[in-house]
């Protein structure tokens, strides 16, 4: 059995070059990321077919952000592909619509704290408030978790402070911005070992590039479940 811990984010131009990698990956994974880069390029027809044919789990990551009457038809439409994972941006308002939308499903829902690639310049660019950044990620877990969240995505800096909330009891911390040693960060900015996000309480990693653009990246992948 394939160690889902371990989520493949198929980060590639189209569903042609995503079949491809799960094809070469085989039984070596068993839970992949599809993310809004592929939604033109057949994301949905590919997640229903890893789903369908090769028996995978698929963690669709759209990021959904609107007002709340959007975001449930949205969620309504895409839990019938029977996903296990869904990513709406943490707000409570969008949280709360989102479970409405799922609901009777077994789709889990994870709301954005703030995007791994942010810093604090960015966020003073975007008028967020002042304060550290991992304070404000504490704070946006918590609320998303009381409004309902299955669950948040978080940068592995944050994860052992998440799991220690009250309120994560529970819950699932998903982390991008894991990188192997030694491996180029790309436009990650907080970033952690895939087995440093596992001890800090992740019970999911996400890593892409490190696994897509190897030579080899069934041996990549094998690599990575070593360490963990």
């Amino acid at each position: 059995m394939p160690d889902d811990r371990l989520i493949v984010a198929l980060d590639v131009p189209n569903a042609v070059a995503g079949l491809a990698l799960a094809e070469k990956l085989g039984d070596s994974v068993g839970f992949y990321k599809i993310g809004l880069g592929m939604l033109t390029g057949g994301g949905l027809g590919l997640a229903n077919e890893l789903i369908q044919e090769h028996g995978k789990r698929i963690f669709l990551d759209m990021k959904l952000f609107d007002i709340g009457a959007t975001v449930e038809a949205a969620v309504r439409g895409l839990a019938q592909f029977d996903l296990d994972f869904l990513t709406v941006h943490g707000d409570p308002h969008v949280v709360r619509a989102a479970k409405q939308g799922a609901s009777g499903t077994n789709l889990k829902i994870l709301g954005v704290t703030i995007l791994t690639s942010l810093d604090r310049a960015d966020l003073d660019a975007s008028l967020i408030q002042a304060g550290d950044l991992a304070d404000l990620v504490l704070t946006r877990a918590g609320r998303a978790f009381d409004a309902g969240a299955d669950g948040v995505i978080a940068s592995p800096r944050e994860a052992a402070a998440i799991r220690a909330l009250p309120e994560a009891a529970g819950k699932l911390i998903v982390t991008p911005g894991v990188r192997p040693e030694n491996a180029a960060l790309g436009d990650q900015k907080r970033v952690a070992t895939p087995a440093q996000a596992v001890r800090d309480g992740a019970d999911h990693i996400v890593i892409g590039r490190p696994i897509w653009q190897a030579a080899d990246p069934r041996a990549a992948t094998q690599a990575i479940l070593d360490t963990m």
